[in-house]
């Protein structure tokens, strides 16, 4: 091995960094375990499984949601693979938008940039939808312990605090951000046995298995049904989301280019298992539909769980699941941050220099961390006057984010042999892969845009359209107009020489 800057040798994970052009400024501590369990933690089954779970009842009913889990768990695995494999190529914390500017044959920079974009919209999309649906069921449960109605009004104001609490907890409490995480990845694996098993065990009927596999149901005023299963997908397609953490966590983990993509993968493998079980079980201890779907709290859940344990147990059940969210949420503004902050220190979005700015004092972006807290509420503000406003934030988030993770697969298999494989990847099956995982994209970034809800009505309208034409419409006229004659994609450190000396100035042990 050469020696490191530090008179250290220089290991196969700081020598494949240096290779890509970054020095070695993160410590290198994390463990494959510790990588899958920030993914893991923000996909949160019990945050999207269960915040849709009214949309799901409506749009398809357990047939949609028993049947449309393992249906889209099949293509996000494949989705997953296709990124596992580019991941350990470019083991970098830059992640997809990094990958784009390295796999495209030509115009890297404006590959880079929209991925980027796509990237930006999607992550403040996901981080509205994890924190507004943790503002539904903290309603929820104000409204049946304290009485405080479960109102759209209140609601918001709820989704300001908790935002508020997160954006403190990422600017002065990094430590104890650290802390939570951990306990974020037992939380959810306990916290779904422990809400599965009491629905098991507690009632005293439960749902026929031909309800729970067969039964159909179809509320949005649409007549066909295979348009209303296509919608109801949504709730699967949102919760298997985030994934892509492991991959930006890579500068952080021993033996990057093997775990980072075991991360990917084994984090979506799990959540798969875990989010079946929880639909299962939850479906099974229906007591009354009906009274569900019309649930005074707005959270079907939180009425399934009265109904099937009791209003104590029920309650006690609930605040599982609204832990569970908060921790996602807190994990979610956290990784937006970075996204926003490696974006914005190549130029990429207005005020750059002010959101790449670094804490001195926590070495964390802290103007970064409120950009995505204030752009969160602003996304979800229309809940005020729209019905379906929820659904269109996760269908922001679906479609931004997994545009932003398609496009380096695409690129990849458009590279073909050329592509220079890391130790992790899937031999001749990585072009197949990559161009099922392509298909199935386009599929669901249509899919999502469309109307939700017949008679389209202000009350009713899916904004996702409108969401994207203002922020990417405005990327790409800026990029016609400026960027494209500046904007060179990510800027690398420099020599080896220069990065020693990075190295060296951080005095890491």
């Amino acid at each position: 091995m050469a020696a490191g800057s530090h008179g250290t040798p220089v290991d196969e994970d700081e020598a494949r960094l240096h290779k890509l052009g970054y020095a070695q400024e993160l410590r290198r501590s994390m463990s494959a375990f510790s990588n899958f369990a920030v993914s893991f933690t923000i996909i949160s089954v019990l945050s999207g499984c269960l915040t849709l779970y009214g949309f799901g009842m409506k749009t398809g009913g357990p047939v949609a949601m028993v049947w449309g889990w393992p249906l889209v768990g099949v293509f996000v695995v494949l989705v997953g693979l296709g990124m596992a494999e580019v991941c350990s190529s470019y083991p970098t914390a830059g992640g997809l938008y990094y990958w784009a500017a390295k796999l495209a044959p030509r115009n890297g920079p404006a590959w880079a940039w929209f991925t980027g974009w796509f990237n930006l919209v999607g992550q403040v999309a996901v981080t509205a939808g994890i924190d507004f649906g943790a503002a539904l069921f903290l309603n929820a449960f104000l409204d049946l312990q304290f009485g405080f109605a479960a109102t759209p009004g209140h609601t918001i104001l709820l989704l300001a605090v908790i935002l508020a609490v997160h954006g403190l907890l990422n600017t002065f409490g990094v430590r104890v951000v650290a802390v939570l995480n951990s306990v974020s990845v037992w939380w959810h694996l306990v916290g779904v046995l422990v809400i599965v098993g009491a629905l098991v065990v507690v009632p005293d009927r439960h749902q026929s298995a031909s309800f729970v596999f067969g039964h159909f149901a179809n509320a949005t005023g649409w007549a066909s049904p295979v348009y209303v299963f296509l919608l109801g997908l949504l709730l699967a397609q949102y919760t298997l989301t985030g994934y892509d953490a492991s991959a930006h966590m890579t500068e952080e983990t021993r033996d990057a280019a093997r775990s980072g993509p075991r991360g990917i993968v084994n984090s979506i493998l799990v959540s798969l298992a875990a989010g079946w079980v929880l639909l299962i079980g939850l479906t099974f201890a229906i007591q009354d539909y009906d009274g569900a779907v019309g649930s005074a709290t707005g959270v079907p859940p939180a009425q399934i769980f009265i109904d099937a344990v009791g209003a104590t147990g029920g309650k006690l059940l609930l605040l599982i699941a609204i832990g569970a969210q908060l921790f996602c949420g807190m994990a979610a503004v956290t990784g937006n941050s970075r996204m926003i902050y490696a974006f914005a220190r190549d130029g990429a979005i207005p005020g750059s220099r002010w959101w790449h700015s670094i804490n001195k004092r926590t070495r964390t972006p802290t103007n970064s961390v409120w950009l995505a807290a204030v752009g969160a509420f602003v996304l979800a503000v229309p809940y005020l006057w729209s019905a379906t406003a929820y659904a269109a934030v996760t269908s922001i988030a679906v479609v931004g984010l997994y545009t932003a993770y398609v496009i380096p697969i695409f690129l990849r298999v458009r590279q073909g042999d050329r592509f220079e494989r890391g130790p992790w990847h899937l031999g001749r099956w990585g072009t197949p892969i990559g161009v099922v995982a392509t298909v199935w994209v386009a599929l669901i970034f249509v899919l999502f845009m469309l109307p939700q809800a017949s008679p389209i009505t202000v009350d009713s309208f899916n904004y996702t359209p409108i969401a994207f034409l203002v922020v990417l419409g405005g990327a790409a006229l800026w990029w016609v107009l400026s960027a494209r004659k500046w904007f060179t994609g990510p800027k690398v450190q420099g020599s080896a020489a220069e990065l020693a000396e990075v190295e060296r100035d951080l005095d890491l042990p």
